[in-house]
């Protein structure tokens, strides 16, 4: 006999779970005890959201579900922030949450939550164990749901007296995720039938189910077809961004030419993306219900095609595998060569470096990061307009570079950097943060230090919330309202958490500095200090603000 989280540790490690993150509660101590006796890698975190977004992190890199694990009430709650980037995003994931004895249920008992009522629109599923001997029939269909179909969520919920009940050890068999495996070749060559007569098409690739081999196979298929390729917000790194092929990147302040080649399209070929309001710029790019452009629409989910885009032909697959069964097709037609190549001129002069206003240029910067780190870097962020410099300047060059929310959720940048360099210790990781998107989860730092994470963090200090700092000038011009921040000195924050700190108030110090933060072998901080001016990578805060004053 043996105790019901000695049971769930155990189907864990049979599934092939490597590391956890979780803050730990008293509703779940007989799963952190059953833990001790498997190689599975306990991540005490600092905070639930933090957890969960590591997670979120690891599903990311692995395509496996990240587990986190949480106590329940507050701990759920603080946790719904790692869900909401994992359900956005389509990353595998499971949140493991304590819950109340079954014999106190629906008395309102201490930190009781009904998680189906409160969660079931946040995840795929949420399942609670009513008896201990199905916990690994439980964990199994987690495992499951969290990979089939569109991937995302899960919420399983682990009654303490569930937990804390002998039972016989009777493990069930590991699952795997269901996935569609049409005549992917018959489908290619349809697809490329129907593409062929266009005479403006435009390939954009995004959602889940990604790789290095299916990155090669996209770069194959555009050059063999001369076609363009546009990537999905956040998606930067599912094609090396120095590829002839590459148009540039549908994220928030897009290049003006390719948002207009998207919008003038004649035929769009969306890749495993679901083509949102980021990538059509609020939806003025394309409209869903009367869009011009033809479509054909390749998903994992066929819950997906035809929900918001109306397209002509729709294909339940794979986008990783479809991919490369497109690559082995000869080529369709010769003219779309000389459009593709205008596209990729009119991306490199997007991304030639724009001056913006004070003594530390961040354009500089983000040019010299991608000019010197190696191809495999890993580069995070959470949200703010600092990104706005990332996404335009930093070329990504091979699949898994970027971990970044599509969500658009602050704090996360941090938190991915950690689950980054612990899942990659020999890989320089550098998360690019604003000062109140760091703010968010910097309290990390003590998990980092406490695990050997070692991420380089580099902060964008403008003294303000940047995004809705932007949004404000361009509504209320000149009424600024919570927008404006009182930040520490980072450097010495890091320093007080026994990571390496530094102040970089000169563009010509940053190289020297990021070489003293990589031989420091720990966490490591650099502060930027920013002229308040440099708003955006195109406009002013002045200059944002005198345009609406004159409208």
């Amino acid at each position: 006999m043996q105790h019901g989280g000695k049971l769930l540790a155990d189907e864990m490690a049979r599934h092939g779970v490597r590391r956890v993150f979780s803050v730990p509660g008293e509703s779940f101590l007989a799963l952190l005890d059953g833990l001790l006796d498997t190689d599975i890698v306990n991540i005490a975190c600092r905070h639930e959201g933090g957890a969960a977004m590591m997670a979120e992190a690891q599903g990311k890199m692995t395509g496996l579900p990240g587990i986190a694990m949480v106590t329940r009430g507050p701990g759920a709650a603080n946790a719904a922030a790692g869900l909401h980037v994992a359900r956005q995003d389509s990353t595998p994931m499971i949140l493991l949450v304590g819950q109340i004895a079954r014999d106190n249920k629906d008395r309102e008992a201490f930190q009781e939550v009904d998680y189906r009522a409160a969660f079931g629109g946040l995840v795929k599923w949420v399942g609670e164990v009513g008896q201990p001997e199905r916990l690994p029939e439980y964990f199994a269909r987690a495992w499951h749901i969290a990979q089939s179909g569109r991937p995302g969520p899960v919420l399983l919920a682990l009654p303490e007296d569930v937990l804390t009940a002998q039972v016989e050890p009777r493990l069930s068999l590991p699952a795997k995720a269901a996935q569609p495996k049409p005549d992917l070749t018959k489908t290619a060559r349809d697809v490329l039938r129907w593409l062929a007569p266009a005479k403006n098409p435009l390939v954009i690739v995004g959602g889940p189910h990604w790789s290095a081999a299916a990155e090669a196979a996209l770069a194959r298929f555009a050059s063999v077809q001369g076609l363009p390729v546009a990537l999905g917000f956040r998606r930067q790194d599912y094609l090396d961004n120095r590829s002839p092929n590459y148009a540039g990147d549908l994220g928030v302040a897009v290049n003006p030419t390719l948002g207009a080649r998207l919008k003038n399209a004649d035929a769009l070929l969306l890749l495993g993306t679901r083509l949102g309001d980021i990538e059509t710029q609020g939806y003025t790019l394309a409209a869903p219900g009367h869009h011009s452009q033809r479509i054909c629409h390749i998903h994992v989910s066929a819950d997906e095609l035809g929900q918001v885009w109306q397209p002509e032909l729709a294909v339940t697959a794979r986008a990783d595998h479809f991919v490369e069964a497109l690559a082995e097709l000869p080529q369709a037609n010769p003219s779309w060569q000389v459009k593709t190549t205008l596209a990729n001129t009119e991306r490199a002069a997007w991304q030639k470096l724009r001056p913006t206003p004070g003594k530390v240029q961040l354009e500089q910067i983000i040019g010299w990061l991608s000019a010197n780190l190696p191809d495999d870097a890993i580069i995070t962020n959470g949200a703010g307009n600092y990104a706005a410099w990332l996404h335009r300047y930093f070329l990504y060059k091979g699949y898994q570079t970027q971990l970044a929310p599509t969500s658009g959720s602050m704090g996360y940048g941090f938190p991915a950097a950690i689950a980054a360099s612990l899942e990659y210790p020999s890989k320089t990781v550098v998360c690019l943060a604003g000062d109140g998107c760091f703010q968010m989860t910097l309290n990390e730092l003590s998990t980092a230090a406490q695990h050997g994470a070692k991420p380089i963090v580099v902060v964008a200090n403008n003294g303000r919330y940047g995004t809705i700092r932007t949004h404000q000038e361009r509504h209320y011009p000149g009424r600024v309202s919570g927008t404006d921040l009182a930040n520490p000195d980072f450097a010495k924050l890091a320093q007080a958490y026994g990571a390496y700190g530094e102040t970089v108030s000169q563009t010509a110090d940053f190289p020297a500095a990021f070489a003293r933060a990589q031989a420091a072998n720990s966490a490591a901080i650099i502060e930027l200090m920013l002229d308040p001016e440099a708003l955006t990578p195109g406009k002013t805060l002045t200059e944002i603000r005198a345009a609406a004053q004159a409208d």
